[in-house]
């Protein structure tokens, strides 16, 4: 049994390296710079504090894809009909609203977000504008 979990982490990991990215490790640097540089955008939409359960994290070269879901910090759930997100009307009826995804681009001073949308209705990141960009961390959303 052991031997077959190490061979689907063994293939996990080299189909990741196959499609050209990989998820930065917990308690990276990277993975901190990534969400740190999302939390702003969260922090308007849900207040602060935000912290990150992350679902997907890849890296590419300068690019990145982020999906998570947003809480408070110790797992607190966000009461989404407090926020200012919701007071402002951003969030769509019937959606999850602290679920949320991001295309990230390394820059000379760290990571900047060049789209985020919490609360998606549907696989906003699959136009082809992203997909010409971000392609290599998305590539199952991309032909």
């Amino acid at each position: 049994m052991r031997w077959m979990l190490a061979a689907v982490l063994v293939l996990w990991g080299a189909s990741a390296t196959a499609e050209g990215w990989h998820e930065p490790a917990r308690g990276t640097a990277e993975r901190r710079a990534l969400m740190d540089a999302m939390r702003p955008q969260a922090e308007l939409i849900f207040g602060a504090p935000v912290e990150f359960v992350v679902s997907r994290l890849r890296v590419a070269g300068e690019v990145a894809f982020a999906s998570v879901v947003a809480q408070r910090p110790g797992g607190e759930a966000i009461y989404i009909q407090a926020t200012p997100g919701w007071q402002s009307g951003y969030f769509m009826p019937d959606a999850d609203w602290t679920a949320g995804q991001a295309l990230l681009r390394r820059t000379g001073s760290g990571w900047a977000v060049a789209a985020v949308y919490f609360g998606a209705t549907d696989v906003w990141w699959a136009e082809p504008i992203y997909c010409a960009q971000f392609g290599a961390v998305i590539p199952e959303a991309c032909p």
